[in-house]
């Protein structure tokens, strides 16, 4: 009896988590960029367009 299935399984395992955490991590990254153009947008328009 070999290992094999076990060892496969493991990998895929790890490797799914991988993806799953990376996808999410990717996702959050584009949402808070977004967050951060709008707030820079809304603190320029308050300054009257002066840059510090």
């Amino acid at each position: 009896m070999t290992h094999l299935p076990y060892i496969l399984a493991s990998y895929g395992l790890a490797g799914s988590l991988a993806i799953i955490l990376s996808v999410g991590a990717a996702l959050r990254l584009k949402r808070d960029r977004v967050k951060l153009a709008s707030l820079e947008a809304t603190r320029g328009r308050s300054q009257g367009g002066k840059r510090a």
